[in-house]
């Protein structure tokens, strides 16, 4: 079993930054990836990215792509959500994941949830 604890979060006007952070513990050395995911009122999950913990190769939809960077610290086992040049439309509940399964574009396979955290970006 992996736990997902995850830090950040809050309030951001528009064009500002936030990190989030989500640091596992348990069994990590079966992780193949970390994301993170969103949720907007009244909007379906929405992937927003993953890093490989092997390597830090990243992937990241294109809603956020050149705004958003992820980032692991494989001795802290935690990794980085760094969100710059927030918009709006980026409020929304994030949640971090992990999961076994290989393959960072995929979405539908994450085991492991984070509690998830309020951003806000105002205007």
């Amino acid at each position: 079993q992996v736990q997902l604890v995850q830090i950040g979060g809050g309030l951001v006007q528009a064009g500002g930054s936030l990190r989030l952070s989500c640091a596992a513990s348990g069994r990590t050395s079966d992780l193949y990836a970390m994301g993170w995911f969103r949720q907007a009122p009244g909007k379906g999950r929405e992937f927003v990215g993953a890093v490989a913990m092997s390597g830090g190769t990243t992937y990241y939809v294109n809603s956020v792509k050149g705004r958003f960077t992820i980032s692991r610290d494989t001795a802290k086992n935690t990794v980085y959500l760094n969100m710059n040049a927030t918009k709006i439309e980026d409020t929304a509940i994030y949640y971090c994941a992990a999961k076994r399964a290989i393959g960072l574009r995929f979405e539908d396979d994450y085991d492991y949830w984070g509690q998830g955290t309020q951003v806000t970006v105002s205007s």
